[in-house]
């Protein structure tokens, strides 16, 4: 054995189980948003002329508002704001409780021990598992969903258990239905509203719900709010943490990657139970040195400025509404959601003389081979495709430009439903 075979057969084998021990990277499976990568190159290759219509990226298609940039600008200038933030700076706590109370209608928030920021929503996600989960406990996560927490739990020696999101509960977890062997041994309850990918909203009776199912089997709850701001059709945002008793069983997380076009900045911050919080500054702690400080001052400028969001939110209205009208018209049956910029629909059963399609997979892969229009399929709870309203358009004309060629290249075919 040559010495690069015994280096690569010795580090091969010191892998940990929990990405994979011995087998990591040998895994051959190929996992969806690999799939639409490869789809959407073989389809520019197939088609070079033909504009690729990308409805698949959950990412805002516009900068940040001017005042942020220049906000961070000047305050990057500065030399007192070059070094550690550790755990956050006075002046972006006291923003986000602010932006609660103001928004959201959020009473009572201290901002010295019941916020702390986040480097985004994703570190926090990844790190409250190490607050609670020993082995063999469980979180509760929602199918479909996003897998960080429930990802980070495994990685502790925990256990996920998944409830459904159906259409038949408005996209809302059925809590009577988790088994109570399950509630005596879970820890965590993930949700998240406006929901990723179906768009749903959750109301204030069903946050009531979840604190009092919280409070009887002893459950934290983590609700993750991204898009919690990006509310449509005089729907006001709705927080968690304005139902009574919500602070006494868990947190919300906020972000400003989606309702402030701040994707890569990288900025939120996590609030509720102080003990929650004090929990995981201390994990945080351990895991990184904070955000730049002129991020969070430019951040505490966009929170202190919620108009901003309340325009983005206004151009994504816009877009549902002709993404919607122009679906249906096709024969889908779409609804425009009242939260987040994603549209969650049931995929055809396939095309009239066409093929047929056994999975939203399946027709997602159709619509970015054959119509080179780029979407996400989600089949953990039924055939669906997530269509996401933050496509490249410069402008109304440019969106309605869009939409039309979208109607033009499915108007072509006939769907079976």
């Amino acid at each position: 054995m040559s010495i690069e075979q015994y280096q690569q057969t010795y580090i091969q084998n010191n892998f940990a189980d929990r990405i994979g021990g011995a087998n990591y990277g040998k895994d051959t499976a190929i996992y969806k948003f690999e799939k639409i990568k490869r789809a959407k190159a073989a389809a520019k290759k197939d088609f070079p002329d033909v504009e690729l219509i990308d409805m698949g990226v959950g990412e805002p298609d516009e900068m940040a508002d001017a005042g942020i940039v220049a906000k961070l600008a000047e305050e990057a200038a500065k030399p007192e704001n070059r070094g550690y933030a550790d755990n956050g700076i006075v002046e972006f706590k006291e923003a986000a409780a602010k932006y609660l109370k103001e928004v959201f209608s959020v009473e009572g928030i201290d901002p010295v021990t019941e916020i702390v920021h986040s480097i985004g929503s994703k570190p926090a996600l990844a790190m409250l598992p190490s607050c609670f989960i020993n082995p063999g406990d469980v979180t509760i996560m929602t199918v479909p969903g996003y897998p960080v927490l429930g990802t980070h739990t495994k990685y502790l020696g925990g256990e996920v258990y998944n409830v459904q999101l159906t259409e038949e509960n408005n996209f809302l977890p059925d809590l009577s239905s988790i088994p109570e062997e399950i509630c005596a041994r879970a820890k965590l309850l993930y949700l998240n509203y406006p929901n990723n990918p179906t768009g749903a909203s959750a109301t204030k009776e069903f946050f009531t719900e979840v604190v009092a199912w919280a409070k009887k089997h002893n459950i934290v709850v983590v609700h993750d709010a991204p898009y919690a701001a990006l509310t449509y059709d005089g729907l006001k945002p709705l927080s968690f943490l304005s139902v009574p008793g919500a602070k006494d069983v868990g947190v919300e997380l906020h972000s400003l990657s989606k309702s402030y076009n701040m994707t890569g900045w990288r900025i939120g911050f996590v609030a509720g139970n102080p003990l929650v919080v004090k929990a995981f500054s201390d994990v945080k702690d351990n895991n990184d040195s904070g955000q730049f400080i002129a991020i969070q001052k430019a951040a505490a400028y966009g929170l202190a400025n919620p108009e901003i969001t309340e325009k983005i939110a206004d151009k994504y209205s816009r877009r549902h509404d002709m993404l919607v009208e122009a679906l249906n018209e096709l024969g889908f049956k779409a609804k425009k959601p009242k939260g987040s910029f994603f549209l969650y629909v049931a995929a055809p059963k396939g095309v009239v003389g066409g093929p047929s399609f056994e999975s939203g997979e399946a027709f997602s892969q159709y619509l970015i081979r054959e119509k080179l229009i780029s979407t996400v399929p989600w089949d953990d709870a039924g055939s669906f495709v997530r269509f996401s309203v933050t496509f490249i358009a410069k402008g109304e004309e440019e969106e309605k430009r869009v939409i039309s060629e979208i109607k033009r290249r499915l108007g072509d075919v006939k769907f079976e439903f």
